[in-house]
């Protein structure tokens, strides 16, 4: 199968794509950087249709999916929706937090430069769930599980308790300079997808494979041991 720089694929079925997304590739197209991850899929596969059901952040790699036909776009849009699909991420981020796991719920408000903040008010919530684990250095590793899909969700919830993610330029820019092997990825992957479609179960799991930080042997020895993410003791919401 053909992959690019940008992206390559895990699995194609008849009616859906799943690829791995390279960190720091944009989902749309940008105007001085050229073409983004939905054109380049859609071109190096060469079909003449593919739909997006959603989407990552910029910074972020791992794991979407595509639609090929437009029927198949909204049944994945009514899944979403309906909170159906099982989304799960892996961040990296410095000191701890007052608990290894834990709940992060509230509304977002758009704040200054782009970025986005957490309210107390709980009117339409984000809510992510975590677990967290010491990887040394100072650092932990984060398995996240979000039961909304709002802009910039993790990355808000995560510096709301005092841990924003490592590299992350946006909500992060003091760490960042100061944690200099940490500044060549943000570190946030989209690790898995636990799904049914069309009567069929498909999950996917997938470890990053850029970063420095998601590469050192703690956090790989970490991966090994967890539980397939479906399969963990989620507290219920």
């Amino acid at each position: 199968m053909m992959n690019c720089p940008a992206f390559s694929i895990v699995d194609q079925q008849s009616e859906f794509i799943v690829v791995d997304k390279a960190a720091d590739i944009n989902f749309h197209d940008e105007d001085e950087l050229g073409s983004g991850l939905f054109s380049q899929v859609k071109s190096h596969l060469n079909l003449s249709e593919l739909y997006p059901v959603h989407r990552l952040d910029k910074m972020t790699s791992g794991l979407i999916i595509f639609a090929k036909s437009l029927v198949a776009a909204q049944s994945f849009q009514t899944q979403f929706e309906q909170h159906n699909i099982q989304k799960y991420y892996l961040a990296i981020a410095a000191n701890k937090p007052t608990k290894k796991q834990g709940l992060i719920k509230g509304d977002m408000s758009k704040s200054r430069r782009g970025m986005w903040k957490l309210l107390r008010s709980q009117n339409n919530p984000a809510i992510t769930q975590f677990f967290s684990y010491s990887i040394g250095a100072g650092r932990r590793l984060y398995l996240l599980k979000p039961h909304s899909g709002k802009t910039h969700q993790i990355r808000v919830a995560l510096n709301s308790i005092g841990v924003p993610i490592l590299g992350d330029a946006l909500y992060n820019s003091t760490a960042a300079t100061k944690n200099t092997e940490a500044t060549d990825r943000g570190y946030l992957h989209a690790y898995a997808l636990s799904f049914n479609f069309a009567g069929e179960d498909y999950c996917y799991l997938l470890p990053p494979n850029s970063g420095s930080v998601f590469n050192e042997t703690a956090v790989t020895e970490q991966l090994n041991e967890l539980t397939q993410p479906w399969q963990l003791a989620w507290p219920k919401v």
